[in-house]
């Protein structure tokens, strides 16, 4: 098995240091924000894994990747950091943050907005994925991680 290193996933706008439990960043719990450098590469594969899929998912709501290798190449083209391994949602995701202000044509990267979310523009559409993925994760924290006693306390 090949073991891909996995970078951090910090994108510097960290949200835990006021309370959050999920960062308002880069989706992760505070615990793995506080421990990420003390993991072994085994766990950080697993967060990284939590976040592409919860990610993924956002996406795939409100976009279809049309030609993945037209994507593959604009992201290339464009120099847009991306995770490789990552699937080609998270891609796409990538690309909106980078760019979505310029990108006319979806269908010169390779996308399309899905009918129901074409009246919106690509800014707000990233803007409304990235809030579903922090509530996503806040969820997934909440169902999974969220100790019987913290529910008292304030988030």
């Amino acid at each position: 098995m090949l073991h891909i290193p996995v970078k951090t996933p910090c994108i510097g706008v960290c949200s835990t240091g006021i309370g959050d439990s999920v960062c308002r960043g880069c989706k992760r719990f505070s615990h793995e924000v506080i421990d990420w450098n003390a993991y072994t590469s085994e766990q950080k594969r697993v967060v990284d894994s939590r976040l592409a899929q919860f990610l993924s998912q956002c996406v795939r709501n409100k976009l279809e990747v049309t030609d993945r290798g037209l994507l593959s190449w604009q992201l290339d083209v464009q120099q847009v950091r991306h995770v490789a391994h990552h699937d080609e949602y998270c891609w796409v995701f990538s690309l909106l943050k980078a760019g979505a202000g310029q990108i006319q044509r979806t269908t010169d990267y390779g996308f399309e907005v899905n009918l129901s979310f074409r009246a919106l523009g690509l800014v707000q559409l990233r803007e409304i994925i990235d809030q579903e993925f922090y509530v996503l994760s806040e969820a997934h924290y909440d169902r999974y991680m969220r100790t019987p006693d913290m529910f008292g306390a304030q988030r």
